[in-house]
């Protein structure tokens, strides 16, 4: 359902603002299909009007009338920092279709835009569409990015860019950073107001408990636990994970400054603003649990409701607490489903821990390694394991290669299973920087053929797609390397 709440503290209501001359750059049939959009063969709605609407130059078609589009206050804490008041600066909530919220990103000013124009570039909204899409691909919970509509307007940003405006859609885009906009006003009846929303709407099952509010934050905690294990699993850092980027439904929202790593740093900062590594890789979980607290804060009115403060803090702190569990279960699993280990041993986790630590240490491309490593017979010998040659300590991964074929004689998975089950967990192709540079720069010069190319490559991230091998690739060292900030 739509965000339903209203009133000058919540929300306003507010047109796009209209650029001009707009067209199609790219669209996702795939997206679409959540919302029941028509297609016609060339793969763009058949419905002309939707290219003015997901423009933002209108907001009803033949068919679809989005009658109050707004965009919502909330606040957050950036970067460790109380932030106080921030809200949809460059989106607006066109509404509710289908079950989907239908958002624009880069439409115009909003009450809550303080310095910026609203905008959003060309550059940005390519790499956020088709991250989006690849993420789902890849079975993450995430947005999606229905479109991206172009336009001749430019933008001043470090040079002078043209706009664009990317069309995004969720069940929800409610975030952390709305519990703490109404805790920091104190107000308690907005607070009930949208954890009542939420639960009503997101989290049915919290309802018809003694403890509703409680458990909802527990349910939060749990996605969002769950949502950090398969980014760490899958190589992916977000990149500026405040508070106000969290969802309250454990998606992958607000694609800004982001990066699938290559060359494999454990601590590695795909943000350049990101000056102290807050966001580092492997600092994702520690940071999301941080946020977490932060929203254990702000609901904690909610639960002082029916307990005394001491009390309330107590079962709050339970709660937040297994966070850390849920998490080191999900990623424990979700390593050793990329070892091809099917039983759960004690010794696992130290075999995941040297092998990622070896990996750091020669900087051994993060999914090629994994893809690869579905090859590796049980009866190998450790000198035709090719793998080996990728690392500089031989004598060190070769004891650990001697390592994992003696776990692997724990398994009863015969070697062509085993090598299945790898590679439906662990990607051949992801969005790599240097191939979304490569479709931002064609498309700067009005040519959009990478980025449907791409498009279809992330659709089917697991399968071989021989004929797109160059694309699984890591960048070569003659490869300028991609800086990407919060910036757009």
């Amino acid at each position: 359902m739509a965000f339903t709440l209203s009133g000058d503290d919540v929300c306003h209501t507010i047109s796009p603002t209209p650029i001009t001359a707009p067209y199609w750059v790219a669209f996702s049939s795939s997206a679409a299909e959540l919302i029941g959009l028509p297609l016609s063969a060339d793969g763009f709605p058949k419905d002309k009007g939707w290219l003015d609407i997901l423009a933002g130059n209108q907001t009803s078609s033949e068919n679809h009338q989005f009658l109050e589009p707004k965009a919502t206050a909330y606040s957050g804490h950036q970067f460790g920092m109380w932030a106080g008041q921030l809200g949809d600066g460059r989106a607006i909530l066109l509404g509710e279709i289908s079950g989907q919220e239908l958002q624009l990103k880069g439409s115009g000013k909003t009450r809550y835009s303080r310095m910026g124009d609203g905008r959003a570039v060309l550059r940005s909204s390519i790499r956020e569409f088709l991250c989006s899409e690849a993420m789902h691909a890849l079975g993450m919970p995430t947005s999606r990015a229905l479109a991206i509509v172009g336009s001749k307007q430019t933008v001043v940003r470090e040079t002078l860019e043209t706009l664009a405006v990317c069309a995004r859609l969720a069940p929800s885009f409610i975030r952390i950073g709305h519990f703490e906009h109404f805790a920091s006003l104190g107000s308690i009846d907005r607070l009930k107001e949208l954890a009542d929303l939420l639960i009503q709407d997101h989290y049915p099952e919290c309802s018809n408990t003694n403890e509703p509010y409680l458990e909802l934050f527990s349910a939060i905690c749990k996605r969002n636990a769950l949502l950090v294990a398969q980014w760490q699993a899958v190589g992916f850092c977000h990149g500026v994970l405040n508070t106000d980027n969290i969802s309250a439904l454990g998606l992958t929202i607000d694609y800004g400054p982001f990066g699938f790593l290559d060359y494999f740093q454990i601590d590695h900062i795909c943000n350049h603003s990101d000056q102290g590594g807050r966001y580092a890789y492997h600092r994702q979980p520690q940071i999301m649990h941080w946020n977490m607290a932060c929203l254990a804060s702000a609901i904690l009115p909610l639960i002082q409701l029916n307990h005394a403060d001491e009390q309330a803090q107590t079962l709050l702190k339970s709660a937040l607490d297994n966070f850390s569990v849920i998490y080191a279960q999900s990623w424990q699993s979700h390593f050793r489903q990329k070892l091809g280990l099917q039983i759960n041993l004690d010794d696992d986790v130290q075999l995941i821990e040297r092998l990622l630590q070896a990996m750091h240490d020669s900087r051994v491309d993060y999914t090629g390694f994994f893809r690869q490593l579905s090859q590796i017979k049980r009866t190998s010998a450790i000198k035709d394991i090719s793998l080996r040659n990728q690392f500089i300590d031989r004598v060190n991964i070769d004891q650990w290669f001697t390592d994992y074929l003696t776990r692997l004689q724990s398994e009863s998975c015969e070697d062509l299973e085993r090598a299945q089950l790898m590679n439906k967990v662990n990607p051949k192709y992801i969005l790599r920087n240097h191939l979304a540079q490569i479709a931002i720069e064609k498309a700067q010069k009005d040519d959009f053929s990478e980025i449907n190319k791409l498009l279809e490559i992330l659709s089917h991230p697991f399968d071989e797609q021989s004929e797109n091998e160059l694309y699984s690739m890591p960048p070569s060292s003659d490869v300028d390397y991609v800086s990407v900030s919060c910036s757009s």
